[in-house]
């Protein structure tokens, strides 16, 4: 890996996210190497991921590289690589380029698509979790129009133009919100010789609420906005396969779509070597203690999506957001300053500083802790919120002015096929091979 040999302890962060990020800040300039490993050199913020998805932004406006957050730190490294494997009997990491000695070991490998165990659903439908991810979406939405233009047959056009999202949290609602608005007011001035009106868009959530974890209110007041734009709101069913062409669910109803986006739940994205007892099987999670030691290990730490950290009201660990990772990512650095200068470590508390989800134009909803809200004035706070949280003062100026643009024009500038999309699917649409 080419990293030098140092006197100071040696902590390796895995991981660029929210919370990798946050600890290897927290170690800027103390007397320690700090190694950052990540399969990408750039970090993204994924709560924009659905934007870059409709073609509301380009995907380098929510990215920012790793390298440039630290030009100026000197105890800092950075290394684009996979981490396979940890060796901790030997304090080593396996990765594609070679492996590493360590002796602090922080995992921040955040968390990946939840399909729980169906193959059928993992081949065919789409995710959203990378940059990569979200450009797929936006190729294949707008392939499928290019498509539906010259489909003579109406089954198999409405097919085209029929978009299922699974999972009705925050990325579920904003998703079907964006996909609305440019069925109302974009794709029509696109597509002017297609019939958009046929365009389906069917959010499906297997619980009887959406945005589960928020307020009965913010829940109520988002499927009103929902429906009020137009998505079809399915609540109370569950979807049980997907072959490339329909959807099958629990219930009487089905839906021939050639884009489902799945979107109902994520596991923690874990590396091999360190399996057993300190693994939440469940969610694919490690088990940590109050201080993110992952449990039966002393050196070896995990933060943000991939811990599960039983603490008094979060039995089965706390939210996979930012804002738990970013604060977990902060203390863990002061703890391990803490602990190589032998004080006493401060346990994690987490601040709960509420939750926000936007539904469209004008429209978001906002459960503060003492203070809830919809409407105008939370679709403000949330895009606010979101944009002070940007890294980079270019990606801020950048998004900035993509949002006042598209608010003034009501128009998405990004509706661009950069790379085609090709979709699995070794089905053809006959229904005898349905």
């Amino acid at each position: 890996m080419n990293i030098p040999q140092t006197s100071f302890p040696r902590v390796i962060i895995v991981g660029g996210g929210f919370a990798g990020l946050a600890v290897a800040r927290g170690l800027e300039n103390q007397e320690l190497q700090v190694v950052l490993i990540d399969k990408h050199n750039y970090h993204t913020f994924q709560p924009l991921l659905y934007q870059v998805a409709t073609g509301g932004l380009e995907p380098d406006s929510i990215a920012f590289p790793l390298r440039k957050r630290f030009n100026d730190v000197d105890n800092f490294y950075f290394r684009l690589a996979e981490v396979t494997n940890v060796n901790a009997k030997r304090n080593v990491i396996e990765t594609s380029i070679g492996n590493l000695e360590y002796d602090k070991l922080v995992i921040a490998t955040g968390s990946t698509t939840n399909f729980f165990g169906n193959t059928n659903i993992k081949k065919f439908a789409m995710e959203m979790k990378s940059v990569p991810q979200a450009l797929n979406i936006r190729s294949l939405v707008l392939e499928n129009f290019e498509e539906a233009l010259l489909e003579k047959n109406l089954e198999k056009r409405l097919a085209l133009m029929n978009f299922v999202i699974v999972g009705g949290g925050p990325t579920g609602v904003e998703l079907a919100g964006a996909l609305a608005e440019m069925k109302k007011g974009i794709l029509p001035k696109d597509y002017p010789d297609l019939d958009i009106r046929q365009m389906k868009i069917n959010l499906i959530q297997s619980s009887g609420e959406l945005l589960k974890g928020m307020s009965k209110k913010a829940s109520e007041k988002a499927e009103d906005f929902l429906i009020k734009l137009g998505v079809d709101v399915w609540k109370s069913l569950r979807v049980l396969d997907y072959n490339g062409v329909t959807v099958k669910t629990d219930g009487e109803d089905h839906f021939d779509a050639q884009t489902v986006i799945w979107a109902a739940g994520v596991k923690g994205d874990v590396i091999g070597g360190l399996e057993g007892t300190c693994l939440v099987e469940r969610a694919n999670r490690f088990k940590v203690s109050k201080y993110s030691k992952i449990l039966g290990y002393e050196n070896v730490y995990a933060v943000g999506d991939v811990a599960c950290m039983e603490t008094e009201g979060y039995s089965y660990g706390h939210p996979m957001m930012a804002q738990p990772a970013i604060q977990q990512g902060k203390l863990l650095a002061k703890n391990i300053i803490l602990e190589l200068k032998g004080k006493k470590l401060k346990p994690f508390i987490y601040n709960d500083k509420g939750s926000m989800a936007t539904i469209g134009r004008n429209k978001a909803v906002v459960d503060l802790p003492k203070l809830k809200f919809q409407g105008v004035f939370a679709w403000f706070v949330w895009m606010f919120v979101h944009l002070f949280s940007l890294i980079g003062f270019r990606n801020k100026v950048i998004v900035f002015m993509n949002w006042v643009y598209n608010y003034i024009r009501f128009d998405r500038e990004t509706r661009l096929i950069i790379r085609p999309y090709k979709k699995k699917n070794k089905y053809s649409f006959e229904k005898e091979n349905v």
